[in-house]
């Protein structure tokens, strides 16, 4: 079992590495500044990121496989976004597409 206090240090440790993380944005920013190839790739690991999510949330909910609405719905989704439909069409479009598909199963 964890000690109490290893998790309130543990705690106190990740806020004050969170803080500082989240400093350091507003004081590097003058003083550094990434080349055309850094800012390329950065742009291309939280799109990345992003579809990793989208698909992981899509596919699996904790321990086990999600319904087939949800990754129908998903993908819906994505293509309004690619279109780039207004955020709010898209996530309406989304429910309804799953709640659709789960009214007919």
């Amino acid at each position: 079992m964890i000690s109490p206090w290893t998790l309130i240090i543990s705690a106190v440790v990740l806020g004050a590495f969170t803080y500082a993380f989240r400093v350091a944005g507003p004081l590097l920013h003058g003083r550094m500044a990434p080349s055309a190839a850094v800012q390329q790739w950065m742009t291309s690991a939280a799109t990345v990121l992003l579809v990793a999510l989208c698909a992981t949330s899509a596919f699996a909910d904790g321990k086990e496989w999600s319904d087939p609405a949800r990754p129908i719905a998903v993908a819906v989704a994505g293509i309004f976004a690619w279109r780039r439909a207004p955020f709010i069409v898209v996530v309406l479009v989304a429910a309804v597409t799953a709640a659709g598909i789960r009214l007919l199963t």
